[in-house]
């Protein structure tokens, strides 16, 4: 069959040169779009596959093989369950029958196993494949290797996990994905009492509003923010710290989140209370002084004029 198929269109490209006027023309037309569809396909970047409906592989390109390690006769015409699990299959069947029924793009993990048995992290984008009359024949899938985002990732969360100060990760409605054993020191919550909680579980309402505030700003501009919040702890201590947060942004540049890097700033107001006493206590040490100086002055004035009558007295009495 695909002989003939292979024959049928030979001669239907050979029909182009044949075939008068506008039914020509379009045939061209066609033709051409095939061509270039292929053309694109091949030389893109990114793996890129072509499936008909019950998911046998009908086009891959090169992107395809250097990525999982098997020549091009070894994925065309195979059924893409060969290199996934059976429940990766389920969920590319279940993506396959969206895209066709509502035609939208559709993203999907995917971990297929290569030639040499590693499974590889990707991120399928599927598209709709319609043929003239707007029919969906197909897929298209484009693959997109995660290993190295998988990394940074892993980088990431290392480092959130084993940074010093307290280090959280909200959504964009303020609910927290992450957090760190810093974050659980400071409040004094369990991990799973934090995440999946909204941030207003832990600050007043006023304070709620200028964290949303200051995610909205993080959102629209793309900057970092600093902002005072004074969570409660498990304890029910008010504790006074400083946020300083910035986007966080999927791997297409959209923000998607924040991450917070709280400050416990009791050392910091404990040293400014501090400062305040002893400034206090300096001042009162300053009018004591002042007061002293005021009853000396007094005294020596007194003792001047004691002794200005004193010697008055002496002169009348040799006089």
């Amino acid at each position: 069959p695909a002989t003939c198929e292979g024959g049928f269109e030979m001669a239907r490209r050979l029909e182009l040169g044949t075939q008068p006027g506008i039914v020509a023309d379009a045939q061209r037309a066609k033709w051409q779009g095939s061509l270039d569809a292929d053309i694109i396909i091949a030389n893109a970047p990114d793996p890129v596959f072509v499936s008909d409906l019950e998911g046998k592989i009908v086009q891959a390109n090169d992107a395809v093989s250097q990525l999982l390690g098997f020549r091009q006769a070894e994925v065309l015409e195979q059924s893409l369950s060969r290199f996934i699990s059976p429940e990766e299959t389920r969920e590319f069947t279940a993506a396959l029958r969206e895209v066709v029924e509502r035609g939208v793009m559709r993203n999907v993990v995917l971990n297929p196993r290569s030639a040499s048995g590693e499974v590889i992290p990707t991120s399928l984008n599927a598209s709709a494949l319609r043929d003239p009359d707007g029919r969906a024949i197909g897929v298209i899938g484009i693959l997109r290797d995660m290993r190295e985002l998988d990394k940074a990732r892993a980088y990431a969360e290392s480092l959130i996990k084993n940074a010093p100060d307290p280090v959280f990760v909200s959504d964009l409605e303020g609910k927290i994905l992450q957090a760190n054993d810093a974050v659980s020191a400071l409040l004094g919550f369990r991990p799973d009492e934090l995440l999946e909680q909204s941030l207003s579980r832990f600050i007043s309402p006023e304070e709620t509003r200028e964290f949303t505030a200051a995610l909205r700003e993080v959102v629209e501009r793309g900057v970092t923010r600093n902002a005072r919040l004074n969570p409660r702890s498990a304890s029910g201590e008010v504790i006074p710290t400083t946020l300083n947060a910035s986007a966080l942004r999927d791997p297409d540049g959209k923000v998607i989140g924040a991450i917070g890097i709280l400050r416990d700033m009791r050392a910091y107001e404990q040293v400014v209370r501090d400062l305040e006493k002893s400034k206090m206590e300096l001042q009162e040490k300053i009018l004591d002084l002042e007061k002293f100086e005021e009853v000396v002055v007094g005294r020596e004035l007194k003792m001047i004029a004691l002794e200005k009558a004193l010697d008055s007295l002496r002169k009348k009495s040799t006089a």
